[in-house]
């Protein structure tokens, strides 16, 4: 029996526009603690939570869109949503003083929210249940090139011209977005009684889907671990005298997953999911350790390497893995709960290290980090591994 396909028209159009989201979002996120520091003289603990209370307004974002899309649409909660980002990315233009970009910051995070959610939600009836793991591994390449490619793109515009050139940049890639998506196919889902009975307002089903929970709980921990990097990494890198190191790390970190990619996904599917996380979380531990012993550019891309190998296959198995364990007809709610819980973690950490920076600096952040990586590997084990052990024991 031939495999479904999957590299269809609508599948390389969805990875596209959520390339486009997260380029966005990636860009910025990477530049705005130094703007907020070089603009307003924003204290460490304040320029991180300019970058976290974009990922605090996601959440709302990706509760509104995770609860509405089935009733308004799947393409015009992406057109809208689409809409909205572009929006908020024009508003900095006209930031003119530090309540004002963490005002901005927030709705701009609820516009990537909902966009973020809507890419994520089509996804997910575009690919095949039969081929879930790799096609949402290639599909989790879009958000790898983003990750590579927006902070890359930032420091470097940021290094040799000025914010608002990175703030162009983003407007023509989320107006492209929108010409991209006019051929794109959307399945029709039919509702029905089943598919709604649990959206009512203030039932908290109708919001979060509890299957997707303990998977999603071991994603806000890594996720809060790699918001050190994400939003740390251009003033560590500065710090430390190797500027063009840091520039690179996520270019390394992307060529990783790159390589990676089209084997965990299929081992995802056959081998299962323990097979590509035990080993993704120990590579991300060590990365962590070996970007706060950095003394040499080549450590700095090593552990870039390392990270790709690690947080990469993390992220994409875990997205998979929440897809996985939900009722079909919860899928949206699967992915949104996901996603909530990825950006409670990317969102409260750069305000919380912003904190402990002062007192341990950078090194002794991603050393810290390592180790928390280190007790995340365990809980996994305790919440979901063991689950996924015995459901791999009955099949054989």
């Amino acid at each position: 029996m031939n495999a479904p396909k999957l590299w269809t028209k609508d599948f390389l159009i969805i990875s596209l526009e959520n390339f486009f989201v997260y380029f966005t979002y990636n860009l910025l996120i990477a530049i705005i603690a130094v703007y907020a520091t070089d603009r307003f003289n924003a204290s460490p603990s304040v320029a991180g939570l300019s970058a976290g209370i974009f990922i605090l307004g996601a959440i709302g974002g990706r509760l509104y869109a995770g609860s509405s899309i089935e009733r308004i649409g799947r393409k015009k909660m992406l057109y809208i949503s689409f809409a909205f980002y572009l929006m908020t990315t024009l508003l900095y233009f006209g930031v003119y003083s530090l309540t004002f970009l963490l005002i901005l910051r927030m709705f701009h995070g609820a516009a990537f929210g909902m966009a973020s959610t809507a890419t994520g939600t089509i996804s997910a009836e575009i690919i095949p249940n039969e081929r879930r793991g790799e096609g949402t591994s290639y599909y989790a390449l879009s958000m790898t090139l983003a990750t590579a490619i927006g902070p890359f793109l930032g420091m470097f515009l940021t290094q040799h011209a000025n914010f608002n050139v990175n703030l162009i940049v983003c407007a023509i890639a989320l107006g492209v977005s929108f010409i991209v998506a006019f051929p794109l196919d959307v399945p029709k889902v039919e509702p029905t009684n089943k598919k709604f009975e649990n959206m009512e307002l203030f039932n908290l089903n109708g919001f979060i889907e509890p299957k997707a929970v303990p998977i999603a709980i071991i994603t806000a921990l890594t996720c809060f671990s790699y918001s050190s990097i994400l939003s740390f990494m251009a003033t560590y890198s500065k710090e430390i005298n190797l500027i063009n190191a840091g520039s690179f790390f996520f270019i390394f970190y992307a060529v990783a997953i790159l390589i990676s990619r089209p084997f965990t996904g299929r081992w995802f599917d056959i081998k299962g999911e323990n097979f590509v996380i035990y080993p993704a979380f120990l590579l991300f531990a060590i990365a962590l350790i070996v970007l706060g012993r950095a003394h040499q550019g080549s450590s700095v891309l090593l552990a870039g390497v390392l990270a790709g190998f690690g947080y990469g296959n993390i992220f994409s198995s875990a997205q998979a893995l929440a897809v996985k364990v939900s009722p079909q007809h919860r899928k949206a709610l699967a992915t949104s709960t996901f996603f909530i819980f990825a950006d409670v973690g990317m969102g409260i950490g750069p305000f919380i290290l912003g904190f402990l920076i002062p007192t341990i600096g950078y090194r002794g952040l991603y050393v810290s980090m390592g180790i928390v990586v280190f007790a995340t590997f365990f809980l996994y084990y305790f919440l979901q591994g063991r689950k996924s052990m015995s459901h791999v024991s009955a099949a054989e």
